[in-house]
């Protein structure tokens, strides 16, 4: 199987490359694709090197799958190309998130929207993969009013950038480029993407609206506010979710462990609950700090985490995939 991985020399590229070998996804020839001043690049894969191709090569190539994360505006560029030529595509930015004609699929909550008809299919954002995984099994028991989340998001969101801005201001070179408007180093930064009309910034909407057609429900109320904070291994969110029907945290922790792809730590007496430096190079999404709201009985408070290269992008990309391959959409 031909299989043309975006973004082959980047962060989220990396670790989507590392995640096909050890799920050993059958990549029979690798295509790694990038833009033109990094052809001819070399990347390892499956004990070998690979030479790095522009997009219109890897077209040429004739991929059965493409995983894309070179951006929006590439995805909007060569993901029709390729998908009319027969590809499938699974495209990691959020250039096709909120088409109508698009999926938008985390595999353990809705796959089974996906037909063969679906070529080109979207990855939904970091933030909102983890937040969701923790409360699908809350809202198909209980059913979801009302969520309210703070994101402590890592500076691998943005990219290796934001990564080398953080080392030079740790070395203390502060005149290096920034791809942040503030220091990120011992700092935390109230701005995650611009800022939209009405107030709140393009991260926080992916919140609310990807919410919304993942779980094909646009009566829950949402309310976001993302923070960049100075972390390299994933993110972390604050999630108070209100419920339509009566619970019992007893029952809540219960539902979450038997939840495929959840992992529950939550001892606060051993001060064990779930932080990003373990979470780090793991596919789970951790939740701990389960309790009940004091001041709204029908709510509950939640801290959840994950490793935002991984579940977050390239770990739910290679699922959605494995999915193609295994209902025969795609062929090995």
């Amino acid at each position: 199987m031909k299989v043309a991985v975006f973004g082959a020399t980047g962060l989220v590229g990396g670790r989507m490359l590392a995640v096909l070998a050890e799920r050993n996804f059958p990549v029979t020839e690798l295509i790694p694709i990038a833009s033109e001043r990094s052809a001819g690049k070399k990347v390892s894969f499956g004990g070998r090197e690979w030479t790095v191709v522009t997009p219109q090569t890897g077209l040429e190539m004739k991929p059965a799958l493409a995983i894309f994360s070179a951006g929006g505006q590439v995805s909007l560029d060569w993901a029709p190309r390729f998908a009319e030529a027969g590809c499938y595509v699974v495209d990691n930015s959020s250039a096709w998130r909120m088409d109508p004609t698009k999926k938008l699929v985390i595999p353990e909550i809705n796959a089974d929207v996906l037909t063969p008809e679906d070529r080109i299919i979207a990855n939904p954002n970091c933030s909102t993969i983890q937040m969701l995984m923790a409360l699908a099994p809350i809202y198909r028991t209980y059913g979801i009013r009302r969520i309210v989340v703070s994101t402590y998001q890592a500076i691998t969101g943005t990219g290796m950038r934001a990564v080398t801005q953080m080392e030079n201001e740790r070395n203390g070179v502060m005149d290096g480029p920034m791809i942040y408007p503030h220091v990120i180093d011992r700092n935390c930064i109230p701005q995650c993407d611009s800022f939209t009309e009405n107030g709140y910034t393009k991260e926080e909407m992916k919140l609310v609206n990807e919410t919304h057609k993942i779980f094909g429900d646009d009566s829950i109320l949402v309310s976001p506010t993302a923070i960049r904070v100075p972390v390299v291994g994933g993110h972390s969110e604050s999630i108070n979710v209100e419920t339509v029907k009566d619970f019992t945290i007893e029952e809540v922790r219960a539902l979450l462990e038997r939840t495929p792809g959840v992992e529950v730590v939550d001892c606060p007496e051993r001060s064990e609950y779930p932080m990003a430096v373990n979470a780090q190079h793991h596919d789970e999404v951790f939740v701990g700090r389960l309790r009940r709201d004091i001041s709204n009985p029908r709510a509950m408070n939640m801290w959840v985490v994950a490793d935002n290269l991984r579940k977050g992008a390239a770990t739910n990309a290679v699922q959605i995939a494995q999915y193609l391959l295994e209902r025969g959409f795609i062929q090995a």
